[in-house]
């Protein structure tokens, strides 16, 4: 007799596991403090005023604007356009159809290693790249127009008999700004910790995309949204962060940013009044740095007119010599 429902005792295939869930999106620490370590010099930098009453309240200024070691600012900066750039839910959303796969997520993420434009051939990487190119742009402009500013002061305080009292200690003065300059900076807990929940897209850090922002992009952009796919693809862990640190570099921005720090040697070395290391601080510490980042941004650096300026430290440091067409004259010296 047949009964219905009964089986022959043969069970079917158990069903397939379902798929893993794609990784999270997180940047290994460092790369957070990096970016939050940016954020600080520049918020520091940028907050520099004119108003200087002695030569105390210029060295103090001096401090703040010549502690950055370049490699780290320039790191700092990628690594922050990379947290600008996860603001941006259409590119994290494109980015992470590569992250269901693991064989796929690792090809892509070697493809982004060996070749970081490879990632702007992803959806949504217009948008994510015009976040960066503001976050670093704008700040890279109000640094520069406040070295203007400072700069413009030194001329100004000429009146002023302090400012024309000789720097004391001026060789320590130099070698100070030289040891700052190689010591890394240290971030702000809080911004760390408010750049750690925009990573997670937990507390957005409310950019305004550049409508400048068009292709091709800077070689800093680029690496920016590179680290922020890597991020992404859950690449840019504690455990890639060799991987991650390789593309994290841009030998155009890390040469200017040298060259500011080794003009602002050269400046301070034959600086003699305090006005003079006005003159330092607003041109090579604030103006030529903050045009760095504007580079690095892609957009458009500052156009200033070429003059020939009142204060002494200009015409001593940079000596250009005016040779007659015959015979060769007497040489003289003009700010470039």
């Amino acid at each position: 007799m047949f009964l219905a429902g009964c089986d022959d005792g043969k069970q079917g295939p158990p069903p397939a596991p379902p798929a893993p869930p794609p990784p999270a999106v997180s940047l290994a620490p460092k790369l957070i403090e990096q970016a939050s370590a940016y954020r600080y010099y520049m918020n520091h930098a940028t907050a520099i005023t004119p108003d200087f009453t002695d030569g105390d309240s210029i060295a103090r200024s001096l401090k703040v604007g010549a502690s950055y070691e370049p490699v780290q600012l320039l790191r700092g900066a990628i690594a922050y356009g990379a947290v600008a750039a996860l603001q941006d839910p259409e590119f994290v959303a494109a980015v992470r159809t590569y992250s269901v796969d693991p064989e796929q997520r690792r090809q892509v993420a070697a493809q982004i290693v060996q070749n970081p434009a490879y990632v702007v051939g992803i959806a949504g990487s217009a948008g994510a790249a015009s976040l960066a190119v503001n976050a670093l742009g704008e700040q890279g402009q109000k640094l520069y127009d406040a070295g203007k500013a400072v700069k413009q002061s030194a001329y100004a305080i000429q009146k002023q008999k302090w400012s024309m009292s000789e720097v004391a200690n001026r060789d320590l003065r130099l070698s100070q700004a030289k040891a700052l300059s190689a010591t890394p900076l240290v971030g702000d807990l809080d911004e760390t910790a408010r750049l750690q929940q925009a990573v997670v897209g937990a507390q957005p850090l409310g950019l305004t995309p550049s409508a400048a922002a068009t292709p091709p992009y800077t070689p800093v952009v680029v690496r920016s949204l590179a680290v922020a796919a890597l991020a992404v693809l859950g690449e840019a862990g504690d455990a890639n962060l060799e991987n991650v640190m390789a593309i994290m570099a841009e030998p155009n921005v890390g040469f200017c940013m040298n060259m500011a720090k080794l003009n602002l040697y050269q400046c301070l070395a034959v600086a003699k009044p305090h006005y003079e290391d006005v003159f330092c601080l607003g041109q090579h510490i604030m103006m030529d740095t903050g045009r760095c980042v504007i580079k690095a941004s892609g957009l458009p650096e500052p156009y200033e007119a070429k003059f020939v300026p009142t204060v002494r430290v200009a015409d001593a440091y940079e000596p250009t010599k005016k040779t007659a067409s015959k015979g060769g004259g007497k040489g003289s010296a003009k700010k470039r």
